[in-house]
C-alpha cells in the first residue's frame, strides 16, 4: 500500500505530529525579494487546506525553517499552525524542543524536507518524506516521496496519505459531500 511496507505503515498509523521544512516544501524553494528588501513566498492552497485538515484528525502539525520570515508567521497563524521555530539552521534543538513540549518520541513523528539541512531530523523520526524534488541525498534516506515539487502539493500528498493510512480520510471527506 502506497509503496510502503508493513512496518512503515504501522509508523504512520501512530503518527501524532508532523513536521514541515517551508523553503522547497510549502514553497517550491525560489526567494523572492523586493528592491526594498522585503521577502516574498508564494503557499499553495491545496497544502494549506491539507493542514488544516489533518490537523482536523487531531495530528499536529509543527514547522522548522532555516529562514525567518512574517509571510510564513503569517500563513501559519492563519492555518492554525501553533509551532513555528524559524531561523533554525540547525534544527535539531528546535526538533527536541518539539518533543519535549508535545511529549512525543520521535517515531511519533513525520518529517518533509528537501535538503541537506533537513537531514538531521529525517534521520530520527519514524516516517522520513522527501519531495519529489528534492536534493538526491535526501532522497537517499527519506521512507517516502512524492509525486509533486515542493510549494505544488507535496505537502497536501503527505497529509493525504497520513490520513488514508489513519482511516480518517474517508470521514474528512464526508463533510464535503
Amino acid at each position: 500500500m502506497f509503496g510502503l511496507d508493513r512496518q512503515k505503515l504501522q509508523v504512520i498509523e501512530n503518527l501524532k505530529l508532523l513536521i514541515l521544512d517551508v523553503d522547497g516544501v510549502l514553497t517550491d524553494g525560489r526567494l523572492f525579494f523586493d528592491d526594498e528588501g522585503r521577502e516574498y513566498k508564494c503557499f499553495h492552497a491545496r497544502d494549506g487546506h491539507g493542514i488544516k485538515l489533518l490537523r482536523q484528525t487531531g495530528v499536529e502539525v509543527a514547522v522548522i525553517s532555516g529562514r525567518k520570515s512574517n509571510s510564513v508567521t503569517l500563513r501559519m497563524r492563519g492555518l492554525g499552525v501553533e509551532h513555528v521555530y524559524q531561523g533554525h539552521e540547525n534544527k535539531r534543538a528546535a526538533f527536541a524542543e518539539i518533543l519535549e513540549l508535545l511529549g512525543l518520541r520521535a517515531e511519533q513523528v513525520g518529517y518533509v524536507g528537501d535538503d541537506v539541512l533537513d537531514l538531521p531530523i529525517m534521520r530520527q523520526v519514524g516516517f522520513a518524506v522527501a519531495v519529489a524534488d528534492a536534493n538526491f541525498a535526501v532522497k537517499r534516506y527519506a521512507d517516502w516521496q512524492t509525486e509533486a515539487a515542493g510549494g505544488l502539493g507535496a505537502v497536501r500528498e503527505v497529509c493525504d496519505l497520513i490520513m488514508q493510512v489513519q482511516g480518517r480520510f474517508d470521514s474528512v471527506l464526508q463533510a464535503y459531500l
